[in-house]
């Protein structure tokens, strides 16, 4: 950290001196005084937010720049997809607990319904294929583009139709979130 906070007094001298700006231009145009930045570019004084916000305002710098960020890495999240049996799990969220996501591909196969009951509440959105969902009484088909939300403490169950692959977001929240839906209505109401 010493290192990090000693190289940004000659950064800021040299991106000051590249715009041919003179301390007293700079302490004109962010309100901070000669001295402050005399001393913030010789490594006599702490730079602080406060100090390094105008700055880089009036460089037309990103903060990062003044302070010698590192380069931000491949942005890209490298999923872990799960195999169970039929289906492909990927966990769409890394942090514990709370709302979670997931990605489902579940398998052609035909299964005969065993509905369970868990804690928690959850949303499902058909990406493609048909989901069976036995929900309490209640055994219904899914098409692409259809939600269910349901509060898992009803015996349910779901999987392919049988047909072919289906493809599912799922959001689940163990302690009973709940997703809710906005839908712009119809040109009727």
């Amino acid at each position: 950290m010493e290192e990090v906070l000693a190289a940004v007094g000659p950064r800021l001298r040299r991106i000051r001196r590249q715009r041919q700006c003179t301390l007293a231009a700079l302490s004109e145009a962010t309100g901070i005084s000669v001295s402050t930045l005399s001393r913030l570019e010789s490594g006599q004084r702490k730079p602080s937010l406060e100090l390094l916000l105008p700055i880089a305002h009036a460089h037309q710098v990103p903060l990062d720049e003044l302070v010698g960020a590192p380069p931000v890495g491949d942005p890209r999240v490298r999923l872990k997809p799960v195999r169970r049996g039929d289906s492909t799990v990927v966990p769409l969220t890394q942090q514990p607990g709370g709302l979670q996501a997931f990605k489902m591909v579940i398998g052609p196969t035909r299964s005969t319904p065993e509905p369970r009951t868990h804690e928690g509440y959850e949303w499902m959105y058909v990406l493609s294929g048909r989901l069976r969902l036995v929900l309490a009484d209640h055994d219904i088909v899914l098409q692409p583009g259809e939600v269910a939300e349901f509060d898992t403490r009803l015996p349910h169950w779901f999987g392919s139709t049988g047909d072919a692959p289906v493809e599912v977001i799922s959001v689940f929240g163990p302690q009973g979130e709940r997703m809710h839906v906005r839908a712009k209505p119809s040109d009727g109401t």
